[in-house]
């Protein structure tokens, strides 16, 4: 038996390979979930559920821009039409755009709130409406960042949303609680991610500097924050909720 077998898991921005959205899919699919793979990328989304299929996971992939309303919408409608319920949603979509205040513009810094921290609102939220219709006990997984922790250059509005993030997730935790409904953050450091990648070149000294400072001693795999994924999408979490999950090689402990 797989840790959880029969869940029914959204998982958003899964197209990237290496990303954190891919590899948080294979690991749920893995362990017996049934897997929707979203993303504005739909050729790349569903180039990950046809791996999952063909490792003997159950997947599909559909299209969604997570800044959409009415994509949400669409998504958790055809999610109950199919599987009849969620139990758990990983807002995982997200993107970085790294530049230090004077080169950031407001086009920017609009951009990564509304697709870092708008989609969180906009998911959370119909996904809680659907667990309270079915009365399911369900996870949310909200992705913020260590940079919502302590202060990186060039990383201002990323930074921002993030930190968004936290704050709202321990809302909707104290919101949801008493229905058995959890909802967590998890805060990847350096990850070996193609947004990671895109970063050494947006922001190649930060990026040097930060490696370095990493007291493991090298970028983490995606894996690591698919197996903590699994943990707070599984029953091993139930006691769980309103929690920072900081999964970093220790880089913030300095």
């Amino acid at each position: 038996m797989g840790m959880v077998d029969g869940k029914v898991c959204l998982v958003t921005g899964g197209a990237s390979n290496p990303g954190l959205g891919h590899a948080i899919a294979h690991k749920l699919a893995a362990e017996g979930a049934i897997v929707v793979v979203t993303d504005v990328d739909a050729e790349g989304a569903a180039t990950t559920a046809a791996e999952i299929v063909a490792a003997g996971g159950q997947a599909e992939a559909w299209e969604q821009d997570v800044t959409d309303e009415a994509g949400w919408d669409s998504t958790l409608a055809q999610i109950q039409t199919q599987h009849g319920r969620l139990d758990a949603l990983i807002n995982n979509a997200g993107i970085a755009i790294l530049k230090t205040l004077p080169e950031l513009t407001l086009a920017d810094y609009n951009r990564q709130m509304l697709v870092n921290m708008t989609s969180v609102f906009l998911g959370t939220q119909k996904a809680v409406a659907v667990m309270r219709e079915t009365g399911v006990k369900g996870s949310i997984i909200n992705m913020s960042s260590v940079a919502a922790l302590v202060g990186v250059p060039a990383c201002s509005a990323y930074a921002a949303a993030k930190g968004g993030v936290i704050g709202f997730t321990k809302t909707i935790a104290a919101e949801t609680a008493a229905e058995g409904i959890r909802c967590n953050t998890i805060h990847p450091g350096l990850i070996d991610t193609n947004m990671q990648r895109q970063s050494s070149v947006d922001n190649p000294e930060e990026y040097v500097k930060l490696n370095a400072a990493v007291p493991m001693g090298y970028m983490g795999p995606p894996q690591t924050i698919a197996d903590a994924a699994l943990f707070l999408v599984s029953d091993l979490s139930t006691y769980m909720t309103g929690a920072q999950m900081v999964i970093d090689g220790g880089l913030i402990n300095q």
